[in-house]
């Protein structure tokens, strides 16, 4: 079998908001980043019949320009290879630098295509070729920031929620767990703020420790390794990070040096199944637990993530926003069918999945960055990406 040709759907995820930010209408200029979430899926043509179907996350509208420059390595490869060819794109994007998630999020789509096409050549879902199956259903975590919205899960079956923001995340964890009682878990995510200093963040993580919470969630910048190992040392809280990190090498220092308790790689950009199995056997040898990230990904990934959570021990539970846009169901064939806060695993040859292209071209991409806040919005008053929190007291002493 051989590859011939590899096409590739950009699409806005949900209707434009050409409403108000924070009050404040959209210019003319500002519109066409308002729909600032993109999909990403490619399919991969073979010489035999057979297609495979990928995705891609971590900046979509450039990722495409990364896979076309990727499709000449590809055409004429065996697609059953698939340790093969990702070395082989690996070797010939390191000129560029060290890999980033575009790099990553073009390799992920194209390993992710490859797998579902070794799936269907061979009659048998993903999920046996990564290994066999350990489980049927993967428990899944939803997103909610007030006690109505986690109530509405909770009848729906879902059995743990995750809260964000930075203004008032002790106040709002607090709030949670009062409406919720202990019966559900709670974790937060603090989006890896730049500005929060590591005493800062383990002064924030200790008061969070009386919650129990499931996790905290990237309570620092990516890159502030060292802060993480001050936030270890100081509170008892599980930490968890690594949606923005691509392959083993991205992810090595949190995994190696246990800085964290979950690791999160992203379905979409994390190089693939290929490294998505690697990356869960390295947290294995270090105990840590596996909870892809999901939280702008399409459904194909989602699928993806179906067979990786399906074959490995260390799986904790997936990400997943079911009802965020009414299109989601659309876009692919079939749906995946959520019951009693989990997802069955797909039992059908590869992933089991397909986009409606139709479906797709009707949402044309128009931006892929999101509206910056105004400058005077929040604690931090100018856009730097590294600067001190003013005002402590008061962010400390509501």
């Amino acid at each position: 079998m051989k590859i011939t040709g590899i096409r590739t759907f950009l699409m806005r995820a949900g209707a434009p908001d050409v409403g108000a930010r924070q009050g404040v209408p959209l210019s003319k200029a500002e519109q066409p980043f308002a729909g600032t979430r993109n999909w990403l899926f490619l399919k991969i043509e073979t010489d035999e019949g057979i297609t495979g179907v990928g995705e891609c996350s971590g900046w979509p509208r450039v990722i495409e320009t990364a896979i076309k420059d990727l499709a000449p390595l590809l055409i004429g490869e065996d697609p059953l290879h698939t340790e093969k060819i990702w070395q082989k794109m690996q070797v010939a994007m390191m000129g560029h630098g060290m890999l980033g998630t575009v790099g990553g999020g073009a390799m992920t789509g194209i390993d992710m295509a490859l797998w579902d096409i070794k799936g269907k050549a061979l009659g048998v879902p993903v999920w046996m070729l990564l290994g066999g199956k350990l489980r049927d259903r993967i428990p899944i975590y939803s997103h909610a920031n007030s006690v109505e919205r986690a109530r509405e899960l909770r009848q729906r079956g879902i059995k743990a929620i995750k809260c964000s923001g930075l203004a008032d995340p002790v106040e709002k964890v607090a709030m949670l767990r009062e409406g919720l009682g202990d019966d559900m878990d709670i974790a937060i995510d603090l989006h890896g703020p730049p500005w929060l200093t590591p005493a800062d963040a383990a002064r924030l993580t200790r008061a969070l420790e009386p919650y129990d919470l499931l996790w905290v969630e990237e309570p620092l910048a990516p890159e502030n390794l060292e802060g993480y190992r001050r936030i270890r040392d100081a509170a008892q809280v599980p930490l968890a990070a690594g949606e923005r990190a691509s392959t083993i090498f991205g992810e090595r220092q949190l995994i190696e040096e246990e800085l964290v308790d979950v690791i999160q790689p992203d379905t979409g950009r994390a190089g693939g199944l290929t490294q998505m199995k690697k990356i869960a056997a390295m947290a294995e040898a270090h105990h840590i637990q596996m909870a892809p990230h999901s939280g702008s990904l399409g459904p194909v990934a989602e699928y993806a993530a179906l067979h990786l959570m399906a074959s490995i021990p260390n799986a904790l539970m997936l990400e997943r926003l079911d009802d965020d846009w009414e299109g989601r169901q659309l876009t692919i064939v079939p749906h995946p069918v959520q019951q009693d806060g989990s997802l069955a695993v797909p039992d059908t040859p590869g992933l089991g999945c397909d986009i409606d292209e139709e479906f797709v071209a009707r949402f044309p991409s128009e931006g892929n960055i999101p509206i910056p806040a105004p400058e005077t919005a929040g604690s931090h008053r100018e856009r730097l990406y590294v600067q001190m929190r003013l005002s402590r007291r008061s962010y400390f002493n509501p």
